[in-house]
């Protein structure tokens, strides 16, 4: 048993815009995020001895802020959904509701 509102809403072309464009800017971002990560988690495995090289004369080796870059990245990106998802998803949700209660 299918709920009619449920249905209306499946029929509209925006929720399939909706759809569209949230899972290919989701996807998008997945993967930015995974060649971060995993690059820098590479760079740990396979060449430790560039992130482990001093910067200039002090104790602070390389890893260090190529770390904190991962993780301001991963903030950066997040904001970014966010931003959009406030903006564009939130419009299109209110179009396609005040269609469906039409």
């Amino acid at each position: 048993m299918t709920d009619p509102i449920v249905a209306r809403i499946e029929a509209n072309p925006k929720y399939h815009e909706l759809k569209r464009k949230r899972n290919g800017f989701g996807w998008l971002l997945t993967a930015l995020m995974m060649v971060a990560y995993y690059g820098y988690i590479g760079l740990i495995a396979f060449d430790k001895s560039f992130l482990a090289t001093p910067m200039g004369a002090g104790v602070t080796s390389i890893g260090i802020p190529i770390g904190m870059g991962v993780i301001v990245f991963t903030v950066l990106i997040t904001a970014i959904y966010v931003r959009r998802a406030n903006s564009e998803y939130d419009r299109l949700t209110a179009e396609i509701l005040k269609d469906v209660a039409q």
